[in-house]
Parts: structure tokens; sequence; C-alpha cells
């Protein structure tokens, strides 16, 4: 890593700053139950969400299913045209650009994901980079996402932080040696991310704008 290191905040995209998370929960219904796998509730499936294809499999069934992963990519891309942003998205990441943060997405989803994640954001060139489980071997909860977004777009881990709705974010980031500041946007409670250990808990990127000054992203550049 060569060069000086930056304060950076990460964000996560399924559930944080695109409303996905139940849509990817219908995908893995459908996906499972194509696989042979009919018993999984839709409630335990929404909790496994955030974490990697294979990983997210192996902690519903047990084991790992390759069909299953393929049917979901089948499943949620007949889903697409349904992708939004939260409200306000794109105005947080311009908002902690201004105040000095290089701003860069972790997310677990694959490298060919961003043709339509990334027109979805709307946060154009405010955005520095992007990591995709693509440049990783393991998924969230592991740390290497997180830690490869630093690496490779030289932020300091010391000064900078995780924006992520799922506890496997939390764990993801805590591993990593950063803090996350969590939002609720993905249908995971404000209880459940603090005990999780996130630092703090808004309500979607909305939220996390209206309090930014006062958020642990703004102690990052002080």
């Amino acid at each position: 890593m060569s060069g000086a290191l930056r304060p950076g905040v990460l964000f996560d995209v399924d559930g944080t700053l695109l409303d996905t998370s139940y849509l990817h929960t219908i995908a893995w219904w459908r996906a499972l139950r194509d696989a042979g796998h009919e018993g999984v509730a839709m409630a335990a499936i929404h909790r496994a969400v955030g974490i990697a294809s294979e990983g997210l499999v192996e902690q519903l069934i047990g084991h790992p299913d390759q069909r299953a992963v393929e049917a979901h990519v089948e499943h949620y891309e007949a889903l697409r045209d349904h992708v939004v942003a939260f409200p306000r998205t794109a105005e947080l990441v311009q908002a902690c650009v201004g105040r000095g943060l290089t701003a860069v997405l972790a997310t677990s989803g694959k490298e060919k994901d961003l043709e339509w994640m990334l027109p979805a954001i709307g946060a154009g060139d405010d955005l520095a980079g992007v990591t995709t489980s693509s440049d990783v071997e393991a998924g969230k909860p592991a740390p290497d996402l997180v830690r490869a977004a630093m690496e490779q777009h030289r932020l300091d881990p010391s000064r900078s932080a995780l924006v992520g709705d799922t506890v496997w974010d939390v764990q993801a980031a805590a591993r990593a040696g950063i803090p996350c500041v969590g939002v609720t946007s993905g249908g995971i409670s404000e209880a459940e991310l603090r005990q999780a250990g996130a630092v703090e808990v808004y309500d979607g990127p909305g939220g996390l704008l209206d309090a930014l000054g006062d958020s642990p992203l703004a102690r990052l550049t002080s």
C-alpha cells in the first residue's frame, strides 16, 4: 500500500443503500424450493441476507448447494426492475465525501452486479470505488471484504467505519478492526444491531444524513 492513508466510509449495498433485502428474500425462497429445500421459512432467509451466497445457503440448510446459488441468480434477475435506492442515498454519500471521507462500496454482490447497482445508487463520481465478493475468497461475516476494501482504496483503519444493515456487517467490521454504523432499512432491528456491536444505529440513509454531523462518521475526520 503506497501513499498516505485516508479516512473513509465503507457502504454495504443491499438493505443499506438499495431497498433489496426483501427482494433477495423472495428470490432465495424460490431458489431453495427449486433446489428441493421447501421447509425454509422466509423469516429465516431474511435474517441470513447479507451473507455471501454460498455461505447463506449453508447457514440455512446446513450444507452447500450450488443449484440453489444459481437459481437465486435467475430469480433475482427477474426482480431487478423493482430495485430502488432508499430516499436520500446519493445525498448521504455526497455529504460524507464533503466531510473529507473517501466513500467506497463493500458489497457481498458480484462484480457483474455493478452494472445495475451503481446506476440504482446514483452517487456517481462521489464513490471512490467498489470492492465486491469477487475480490475475496470469503464474504461477510468474514472480515476479508472489509479489509480488501480498505487496502484497495488506501483507507486508514483507525479513521474508517462501515455502514451496514445486518449483524453480518457488524461482525465483518469488528473482525476487520473498524466500527460499524447500523441502519434499520434492511429490516433488522436497532436492538439486534446494537447487541451485535453497532456503535450507533439510524433509520436508513436519510436518518443517518440528518444526524451526520453528530454521528460516528463525523468524528472520523475530526
